[in-house]
């Protein structure tokens, strides 16, 4: 089994539950992943998910090993019947191989780099983990999603889950650097699965992949986006058709108090780190109904959830606690 996509849970109710189950005895599994070893590759930085992630691990019993790409290692090949004499070193075929023989599991970390679309659609390093690696892959982020947040965002959403039918609101906001669709595509792809009046908010031209958001609505008002909603999930990310590109930067796109007034009495989520003042105000940050901390740990349990489904199938016997059979009289 790999984690790369949304689209690996079978049934995403029952992951929630699974995970909230989890979070209330994370340390229930410890012998599952004895003598098991986690190998965590990161192609950008990383604090949540990195720390997230190796906690998850260790909560399960793993070995964890940690490698940045960003100031160790070779530079990798990627393409196929490359002519490797120019910067990189070595080729995806001996690391992911190699790799795997020192892990049991490779989760990998790879931002788009936000110049060429087919490449980063492509999702150049991931799938050549996918096609070379010989053991399950976990996608920590990539260039067009970041499953391991959306399935956080969604047990942080059912842990606030309201007695009616919840309005979602996904809420672009301005930042000063180019930033990906990743999070934003996971959260839409989570959301096409949840049973709530779902809307999109960005200024006009910051469409995200149509083939992603599909039907959802999308509201270029964002004081009309955020009447009576329930949750506002709040996320920058630059131009996917004028690709990577900052095309608009206007401030009065940032989420403030005033905003949040229009909403019923809204939970306020981002996935962190977070610009204060441009993406979201201080006031609303630092409110009662921000639960952005709250998001943050429970990044723990939607890994150790994903970990745990790909190591109990490779786990001996009496690895995982299972409830114990009445033994006959």
């Amino acid at each position: 089994m790999n984690y790369t996509s949304i689209k690996d849970i079978d049934s995403l109710s029952k992951w929630v539950k699974s995970a909230i189950k989890i979070k209330s005895n994370p340390l229930k599994n410890k012998k599952l992943g004895k003598n098991k070893t986690l190998g965590m590759l990161f192609f950008n930085p990383s604090l949540r998910t990195r720390l997230s992630t190796q906690k998850a691990a260790l909560n399960l019993g793993m070995n964890v090993m940690v490698m940045n790409f960003t100031n160790e290692g070779w530079t990798l090949e990627f393409e196929d019947g490359a002519v490797m004499n120019q910067g990189a070193s070595e080729h995806i075929k001996e690391a992911a191989e190699v790799v795997s023989q020192y892990c049991d599991i490779i989760a990998v970390r790879a931002f788009a780099g936000l110049v060429d679309k087919e490449k980063d659609n492509a999702e150049t390093v991931m799938a050549g983990f996918l096609k070379y690696a010989t053991v399950p892959i976990v996608n920590m982020e990539g260039c067009t999603g970041h499953p391991l947040q959306a399935l956080a965002d969604a047990i942080t959403m059912e842990e606030h889950k309201t007695a009616h039918k919840p309005k979602v609101v996904l809420s672009w906001a301005p930042h000063p650097k180019a930033l990906p669709q990743a999070v934003a595509n996971s959260f839409v792809e989570m959301m096409q699965l949840q049973d709530a009046d779902f809307v999109i908010t960005h200024p006009e031209g910051y469409e995200l992949n149509p083939e992603i958001t599909k039907n959802s609505i999308i509201e270029y008002d964002q004081n009309k986006a955020f009447e009576n909603a329930d949750f506002i999930y709040t996320k920058n990310w630059s131009n996917y058709n004028d690709y990577g590109k900052i095309t608009n930067s206007d401030p009065s796109w940032t989420v403030t108090a005033e905003k949040m007034a229009l909403t019923n009495s809204a939970k306020f989520m981002h996935c962190l780190p977070v610009r204060r003042n441009v993406i979201v105000a201080d006031e609303v940050i630092d409110s009662e109904n921000s639960i952005v901390i709250e998001q943050a740990n429970n990044r723990t349990y939607a890994v150790q959830l994903v970990l745990q489904k790909i190591l109990i199938p490779l786990a001996p016997k009496g690895g995982i606690k299972t409830k114990k059979s009445k033994k006959k009289k």
